[in-house]
């Protein structure tokens, strides 16, 4: 049996979505993750927090408690369970919430945890609540019970694990249940990056790859970035590609803006995805609000990718709001897609 299970989403939005793609998993690009804390840029109070946790477990020499991280995808979540792995100096295992379909899959993992090890479990949400309720005593006692038998000859029978960490990512952290929410220690958010440590992460990743990315260059990438590290690597590979061919290999800002344009990505990091949505909002229900099945069912999308993918960014940088009657657009929308805000829409803002 592997150790690690990965699971990967499929490139359904193209080269900015936020969701783990198989591209992710290069070699070259599993080496920009920085491996210790004192690398990583950004989240400054999530880092202080671990920094903390961790040392006092060292002290301790037992196991940190048990972490989960909330927040849009391509935050850097599987990141800081390599990290709190490396840190602790265990091992660590991957695996994801759909990818455990019965009791069995769990229990098969949790008994090959050595003393230390760090269990990491992405879309954790998804678990199916009968698998689930295996994690409840193993997060809590280091025990899992087995049932022998059947009716009136059913005999039970604990079984101790190693002591180790359970880190959980989710993107939706309200369908995570009440009893697995509570049984986590360390509970983070992790928010979309700022500029300035986006060109950090830029400039750090480019130097990695031994490419010569200029100052300009790095600005004008981590602006099309939607505040996600893990978009900043995947852009920078495509010019790269770009500037390795058309600009001598050097990766300025009109390199940048060549390349991405390519991509359909504009200077604000929308797709062509993100611009159908707000075309959507505006164009046929005049700027809203409007329900996101109705929205979905328009675009011939899955909600779901609406609301995990499109909708975070769209959100954080004031393009769309969220109210009880459904989405609208906002002013800075129609800016940004150069159409004329109507009379009765100005009446909203």
């Amino acid at each position: 049996m592997s150790d690690d299970i990965l699971t990967y989403s499929s490139n359904k939005q193209g080269v900015v979505t936020g969701e783990r793609l198989p591209d992710d998993q290069q070699t070259e690009i599993l080496s920009l993750r920085p491996q210790k804390l004192n690398d990583y840029v950004g989240q400054t109070k999530v880092v202080e927090t671990l920094k903390i946790a961790i040392e006092a477990a060292l002290k301790r020499e037992e196991p940190m408690d048990h972490v989960i991280f909330h927040g849009p995808p391509g935050l850097g979540k599987t990141t800081l369970a390599h990290i709190i792995a490396n840190e602790m100096g265990g091992n660590l295992t991957i695996t994801s919430g759909p990818a455990l379909e019965k009791g069995g899959d769990l229990m098969g993992i949790l008994t090959h945890l050595e003393e230390g090890d760090v269990l990491f479990v992405d879309e954790i949400h998804r678990i199916p609540k009968t698998v689930e309720e295996f994690l409840y005593p193993a997060m809590e006692d280091f025990a899992v019970d087995f049932i022998f038998d059947k009716g009136a000859y059913a005999r039970s029978h604990r079984y101790r694990l190693q002591r180790f960490t359970l880190v959980g990512a989710t993107t939706r952290i309200g369908l995570l249940s009440a009893p697995l929410r509570d049984r986590f220690g360390i509970f983070s958010t992790l928010d979309f990056y700022d500029l300035d440590d986006l060109v950090k992460i830029a400039r750090r990743s480019a130097s990695l790859l031994k490419v010569e990315l200029e100052q300009d260059g790095a600005v004008s990438l981590s602006k099309r970035s939607r505040g996600t590290p893990r978009i900043v690597n995947r852009l920078l590979k495509r010019v790269r590609d770009y500037a390795q061919v058309r600009a001598d290999g050097v990766i300025t800002q009109s390199a940048v803006e060549a390349a991405l344009s390519l991509e359909g990505v504009d200077t604000r990091g929308l797709t062509n995805l993100d611009r159908r949505y707000l075309k959507t909002v505006i164009e046929f229900y005049h700027g809203g609000p409007v329900g996101i099945e109705a929205i979905a069912a328009t675009l011939q999308e899955e909600s779901d990718t609406l609301v995990d993918v499109v909708e975070p960014y769209l959100l954080k940088i004031g393009m769309i709001i969220r109210t009880s009657s459904g989405r609208k657009a906002t002013e800075v929308a129609y800016q940004h897609m150069g159409l004329r805000v109507e009379n009765q829409q100005r009446q909203m803002f």
